[in-house]
């Protein structure tokens, strides 16, 4: 019976991968990082994920700090930094739609568009949250195929 339950789990995982993918939340970059975690770092996926969400959470609020400031204290250079960081690290990590919506949030930022990067803000901020819920709940699929695969009976005589 214990197979059995490891066994759909890993199908729960392997589906909700699935599904990330066809949703294009995640891209191909994702699956390289999972191929560096191994027996000697069984959390690098998941501690790369979290130093992610750290940083682009620090961004986040740096970004809405600087598009709520007056007009003439507006700096959309700064503004374009703070997004290369976040494209680069959504790569990274193969956050795709969140670093897509990055991109065209840069291009509001380079035609200095401040009601085009409050509208980007908005979508990236959303964006954001569906990535950290769905990577939340296969980290949780993750751990519990580790505690299913850990659990032995005695063998009884």
């Amino acid at each position: 019976m214990l197979g059995l339950d490891a066994d759909q789990l890993r199908a729960d995982m392997n589906r909700l991968l699935a599904f990330l993918f066809h949703q294009g939340i995640l891209d191909e970059q994702f699956l390289q990082l999972q191929q560096l975690q191994d027996e000697n770092s069984p959390n690098f996926v998941s501690e790369v994920v979290n130093i992610y969400f750290h940083e682009s959470e620090k961004l986040l609020r740096n970004l809405r700090s600087l598009l709520t400031m007056d007009r003439e204290l507006l700096s959309f250079d700064k503004i374009g930094i703070h997004l290369n960081q976040f494209i680069g690290s959504s790569s990274s990590i193969g956050a795709q739609r969140v670093r897509n919506i990055c991109v065209a949030f840069r291009a509001a930022s380079d035609n200095n568009n401040r009601t085009g990067c409050l509208r980007s803000l908005e979508v990236l901020e959303h964006e954001h949250c569906i990535l950290k819920n769905k990577l939340h709940e296969l980290f949780q699929i993750e751990q519990q195929i580790l505690l299913a695969a850990a659990v032995r009976y005695p063998v009884l005589n």
